[in-house]
C-alpha cells in the first residue's frame, strides 16, 4: 500500500463544486476516543482506504493515545460506517456527536494524520494519571448544579467562547488549549474545593483537563458529557432549559452552529453585538476574528 496516493490532491474549489452537486443528504458528527493504539501509521492507511470508500469527508487524527474524528458521510451509509468501526475493538460503540446545523458542507475532503497527540495540550501524560477524571454529567444534572452555584469553567479558546458560552462561565483568556489549561489553573487555584462544572465543544478536551486539574489538588471536578453538542441534542429531546447562550464554534467548513438566538459576541471593528466569526483575508494573519 502506498501512503502517498491515499490523500486528496484536488483543488479546493474543484472538491467544494463537487460538494454542491452531490445529491445525496449527509450527516456530521465526531467523535473520539483515548486508546492505546500500537501502530497508528498503519491504521491510518487502513482506515483511508475504508473510509474513502464509504464517501467519508472530515478530519481525523490519530495518535498511540486514540483517535479524534470529526466526519462527514452519505446519511445512507451511516449504519455502514457503524458496522466498520465496531469490527475494530478499539473503536466498538464508540459514542458520537451528531452535529446540531447540518448542510451538509462541514468538509471538502477526507484528512488522516498521525499526530503525537489527539489534542495538542502540552501535558507530560506520565506525570499524573490520565484515566482519573471527573464526574461526567448529563445536560439535566449539568444544569442543576450549574443553577446551583457550583464554578462553571470553560475549557476552550478565546475565539470560540466569544461567540457562545454558558450564562456566567469563566472564559479563557487564551487561544490555546494548553493555555487555557494552565490559565485554569492559576486563576482558580484559590478556589480547589470549590465544584468545578468543565465543558468543551465535544467532550475530549474536559477529559484531559479533569485529570489534570485532580492531579493539582481540585477536590470536585465534574465535566459536561459530550460537550456542547450533545448537551444541545439533550435540551431539545428533553425539552430543558439552555443555559448555553450563542452559537458553537466548530472546527470545519461551517465556523458555528446556532444552539440559541441570542447574541454573545461583540464585532472587533465597530463594537456592535454579533455572532459571525470568520478568517482574516490578510494571508500573512488569517487570525479567527468576530466580524
Amino acid at each position: 500500500m502506498d501512503p502517498h496516493r491515499l490523500r486528496n490532491l484536488l483543488h479546493p474549489d474543484l472538491l467544494r463544486k463537487r460538494l454542491e452537486h452531490e445529491e445525496r443528504p449527509r450527516t456530521t458528527f465526531s467523535f473520539y476516543r483515548y486508546v492505546r493504539l500500537a501502530d497508528a501509521g498503519n491504521l491510518r492507511h487502513a482506515l483511508y482506504v475504508e473510509w474513502e470508500a464509504l464517501g467519508v469527508l472530515g478530519r481525523v487524527y490519530l495518535a498511540p493515545e486514540g483517535i479524534n474524528a470529526q466526519v462527514s458521510i452519505p446519511t445512507d451509509n451511516l449504519d455502514r460506517f457503524r458496522s466498520v468501526l465496531d469490527a475494530r475493538p478499539e473503536f466498538r460503540a464508540v459514542p458520537w456527536k451528531i452535529a446540531v446545523e447540518d448542510d451538509g458542507r462541514s468538509f471538502l475532503k477526507l484528512i488522516i494524520k498521525v499526530k503525537k497527540k489527539i489534542v495538542a495540550d502540552g501535558l507530560a501524560d506520565d506525570a499524573f494519571d490520565v484515566t482519573n477524571v471527573g464526574t461526567h454529567l448529563d445536560a439535566a444534572t449539568f444544569n442543576r448544579k450549574m443553577e446551583a452555584g457550583a464554578l462553571v469553567i470553560d475549557m476552550r479558546n478565546n475565539y470560540e467562547c466569544a461567540i457562545g458560552h454558558f450564562e456566567g462561565a469563566y472564559l479563557p483568556k487564551a487561544d490555546t488549549f494548553r493555555g487555557a489549561i494552565e490559565e485554569v489553573k492559576q486563576v482558580m487555584k484559590e478556589k480547589k474545593d470549590a465544584e468545578v462544572l468543565l465543558y468543551c465543544t465535544g467532550g475530549i478536551r474536559c477529559e484531559k483537563a479533569s485529570a489534570y486539574l485532580k492531579h493539582e489538588g481540585f477536590t470536585n471536578v465534574n465535566q459536561l458529557h459530550g460537550g456542547i453538542i450533545d448537551y444541545a441534542r439533550q435540551v431539545k429531546a428533553q425539552g430543558l432549559k439552555s443555559n448555553y447562550l450563542g452559537q458553537n464554534f466548530v472546527f470545519d467548513e461551517r465556523l458555528a452552529e446556532r444552539i440559541t438566538d441570542d447574541v454573545v459576541g461583540t464585532c472587533m471593528q465597530c463594537g456592535k453585538p454579533c455572532n459571525r466569526i470568520t478568517n482574516c483575508h490578510e494571508a500573512t494573519c488569517n487570525m479567527l476574528l468576530v466580524q
